[in-house]
């Protein structure tokens, strides 16, 4: 797939892992031909706004969102101007994609996670913004690698798109013990394993971009994040 279509696939998959998770949680949601939002303030460390595509005028971001104080948009294609409207970037990451893997073989001890351990997974990645509803759709997984000392890592796969724009995104990826390094190829097997042989795509910033890089991510667009 190119790098183009990489990065509207990334885009549109992470609007819609947005959009499940709001949805999830009772908030309502709109999705335009330019722009996610939900008109409520989102859960913890999820965006009011996703932008779908370059070029959306600012006021219509602005007018879909709750324009107060702790809103936040991704701005997926780094290309909006809020700072004169009282907005800052909080921060700035890439967009990243790789072909699926052949690989079968993991290093760590994955287990999918199912209702009742639920709770396991969101005290080892910190948040309680997940509920169990998300848990029911098809194209979810929950993952969690624990050994006898505890956790270790954590992540969420989400697949979205159709035929041959269907994408696995990768999020939510949490280390807490040992090399990221492990846990990204890692993830890049349970990826296919879980939901086929799909390209992955997802975002991270600084540091954090190292070791999905490391595994043959590739960086297909840069994004901000911007708040009130």
């Amino acid at each position: 797939m190119p790098d183009a279509r990489l990065l509207d696939a990334a885009v549109a998959n992470n609007a819609s892992w947005c959009d499940l998770v709001c949805r999830s949680a009772g908030l309502p949601t709109v999705t335009g031909p330019g722009l996610w939002s939900t008109p409520h303030r989102s859960p913890d460390a999820y965006p009011d706004a996703v932008t779908l595509r370059p070029g959306v005028p600012v006021a219509d971001v602005l007018a879909a969102v709750d324009d107060t104080d702790g809103a936040s948009v991704k701005d997926s294609f780094a290309d909006l101007d809020l700072a004169p409207h009282g907005w800052s970037v909080l921060f700035e990451a890439q967009w990243l994609a790789r072909a699926a893997v052949s690989a079968t073989a993991t290093g760590l001890p994955w287990r999918t996670v199912v209702g009742d351990a639920l709770p396991h997974w969101l005290a080892a990645h910190g948040s309680a913004v997940i509920v169990p509803d998300v848990l029911d759709d098809p194209d979810v997984r929950l993952l969690l690698a624990a050994d006898a000392e505890g956790p270790v890592a954590v992540a969420a796969l989400h697949r979205s798109g159709a035929g041959g724009d269907t994408v696995v995104g990768v999020s939510n990826v949490q280390v807490l013990r040992g090399g990221p390094g492990l846990v990204w190829s890692d993830l890049t097997v349970l990826a296919r394993r879980e939901l086929g042989a799909h390209p992955l795509v997802g975002y991270e910033s600084g540091p954090d971009l190292l070791p999905p890089v490391a595994v043959g991510f590739g960086p297909v667009g840069p994004l901000r994040v911007w708040v009130r």
